[in-house]
Parts: C-alpha cells; sequence; structure tokens
C-alpha cells in the first residue's frame, strides 16, 4: 500500500486520509471509534484532523485488517499485546516496499 499523502503536513483530513487509504470515510470514523491507539484532534466544527502518528496507527490497522484478514478484535488484541514490535516489523516491511518500488522505477529507466 502507498499512500498519497503530502509529507511534513500537521493534520489531514478524513477525506484525505480516506482516499488515501480508498476506503469510505465511515470506515476510518468507525475505527477511530474502535481503535483507542487513533487519537485525532477535531476543529471548532467537530471534524476530525488526523496527525502523521495517527496515519501511521491507521497504516498499521489497515495492514491487520484488510491486508492479513485479521478480526477487529484480533486486531485489537494485537496491537495491545506487540504493539511496538507490530510497527517495528510494519515500517520495515513498508520501506522495503518503497525500496523496491524505487529500483523498479530505475530498472523500467534503463
Amino acid at each position: 500500500m502507498h499512500l498519497e499523502l503530502t509529507p511534513d503536513k500537521r493534520y489531514y483530513s478524513i477525506g484525505e486520509i480516506a482516499k488515501a487509504f480508498n476506503v469510505n470515510a465511515s470506515l476510518i470514523r468507525f475505527w477511530d471509534k474502535e481503535f483507542d491507539i487513533l487519537k485525532p484532534k477535531k476543529n471548532a466544527k467537530g471534524n476530525r484532523m488526523f496527525t502523521p502518528e495517527d496515519v501511521k496507527n491507521l497504516q498499521l490497522i489497515y495492514h491487520l485488517v484488510k491486508e492479513r484478514g485479521f478480526t477487529l478484535e484480533g486486531a485489537k488484541t494485537h496491537l495491545k499485546e506487540g504493539q511496538k514490535k507490530t510497527l517495528d516489523k510494519f515500517e520495515i516491511i513498508s520501506k522495503l516496499e518503497n525500496i523496491k518500488a524505487q529500483l523498479n522505477t530505475i530498472k523500467n529507466q534503463l
């Protein structure tokens, strides 16, 4: 999964997040209610504003639920029991996928 979000941004709207993950905003709202790990700020209108840390956590939730097929309860348990370990593995996998994409780009340019 490769997210199309502007780097160095302090907050992302739920619409930006939903578009980046290619899911409905309602799923992001649902995950926000279900997972304590997500802590978006709310602006004066009550709209959720997600931090880069929230985005990392959403990537992890997406990976567990959508890519690995965890149930919500299974994902919650997994996050609580081994959050640091899981996050480290996920970040390594993400970096390797980015390197692979860059190498494929270079290969195609040859």
